[in-house]
């Protein structure tokens, strides 16, 4: 049986996103979001999968150590000792039916954040492999917008999308931007850290909870005391971390996070809604103020069948948009100023996928799959097609 690292090489070669492993069961890789099984490469046996588990526990608590100067020089037979306890305690929390999540380097390959969990009683293990350096929003094929939005000096950007959907991507390229046409204090508050970070033009300071902070809300408090210009938040996980961010955009910031939703009008329902009743009204009155870009986005696949391109919508603090959400104006208000506000760098995920399919970038039947607006999508193609 290949050894974790030899998978990763295969993934690698595939141009897989995930791969997964379980007991009794061939390695399956994700391509262009599509499961695929590789029984080639063999069942893993319950054995082989314990041993996976350890080497992944093994070097993402080696890498914190390493991280931290506790496994280097004449440290270094320490460190791996206490490495390997690390990871021994860690595979007793997965066995004791507690889920561990780990992100560790592959030495000139890559990043990988793992999920390890049990299933059916025996070990099973997700893992997201991550490229060491972030890409361009350039080589991204990204909305022109959003280098505009990565230089502005305060204001909430909030990149949405379902799982999956290149969140986490488009954010490291918006932040790897500012490294570099900015000078900046940048702060980040992630769980865990996925990309690495170039200091470049602006320094970059990246805090992990649970190895560099408590918890999120510590970290949070604490940010506002490290002179930060810009704040990153891997995800507004809960009503706390969105009410220090909202803050904190409102005080002068610039902060940046992620939030699972599948529109950029549904973002205003999902944050408000988060909160209860009372505060609802306040909350609206800061989104309205601090948000200045809103992109909600998927991943559709090629027309060639191989690679997927995003199809983002785009929703930005424009005048008018910033009065309807104040004044709490209707879903197809707010739908309408978007689809109208093309001036202010804004379209609709509608507008997104028909650009693509009348470039030739993906096919129609994949842009169906991928709206949330299918009979709207059909008119406008059908609209292209006679024009």
């Amino acid at each position: 049986m290949k050894s974790i690292h030899e998978l990763l090489e295969t993934a690698l070669k595939s141009r897989a996103s995930d791969l997964i492993l379980k007991a009794d069961a061939p390695p399956a890789l994700r391509i262009d979001g599509r499961i695929q099984s590789r029984p080639d490469l063999g069942v893993i046996s319950f054995s082989e999968m314990h041993e996976m588990a350890m080497s992944i526990l093994y070097s993402a608590t080696r890498d914190n150590l390493v991280r931290s100067g506790s496994a280097a020089g004449d440290d270094e037979r320490i460190g791996a000792g206490v490495a390997g306890d690390n990871a021994d305690d860690l595979m007793h929390r997965l066995l004791d039916q507690q889920e561990v999540d780990a992100v560790f380097t592959v030495a000139g390959l890559v990043r990988v954040r793992a999920n390890l969990f049990l299933q059916r009683g025996a070990i099973g293990a997700a893992l997201r492999i991550i490229p060491l350096r972030p890409y361009s929003l350039d080589a991204l094929l990204l909305p022109k917008v959003l280098k505009d939005q990565a230089m502005q000096p305060q204001g909430l950007i909030v990149i949405t999308g379902p799982t999956g959907s290149g969140k986490s991507t488009t954010l490291a390229a918006v932040v790897d931007h500012i490294t570099e046409y900015r000078r900046a204090n940048v702060v980040t508050v992630e769980d865990p850290i996925e990309y690495v970070f170039d200091d470049k033009n602006s320094v970059v300071s990246q805090r992990e909870v649970g190895a560099d902070t408590r918890s999120f809300a510590t970290a949070l408090r604490a940010v506002m005391r490290q002179t930060p210009d810009v704040i990153v938040i891997g995800e507004m996980r809960d009503a706390d971390t969105m009410r220090v961010a909202l803050t904190a955009a409102e005080i002068g910031h610039l902060v940046i996070s992620t939030l699972h939703t599948i529109s950029s009008v549904g973002t205003i329902d999902r944050i408000l809604n988060a909160f209860p009743p009372h505060e609802r009204d306040q909350v609206r009155m800061q989104f309205a103020a601090t948000m200045t870009c809103v992109a909600s986005q998927r991943l559709v696949l090629r027309s060639t069948g191989s690679g997927r391109v995003p199809a983002v919508e785009v929703m930005t603090g424009s005048p008018t948009i910033k009065k309807q959400i104040e004044d709490g104006e209707s879903y197809g208000e707010i739908y309408t100023a978007i689809k109208e506000g093309g001036h202010y760098g804004m379209n609709t995920l509608n507008q997104a996928l028909q650009q693509l399919v009348n470039s030739r970038a993906i096919t129609a039947d994949e842009a169906y799959a991928a709206t949330n607006n299918l009979t709207e999508l059909k008119q406008m193609l059908r609209s292209s097609r006679h024009s």
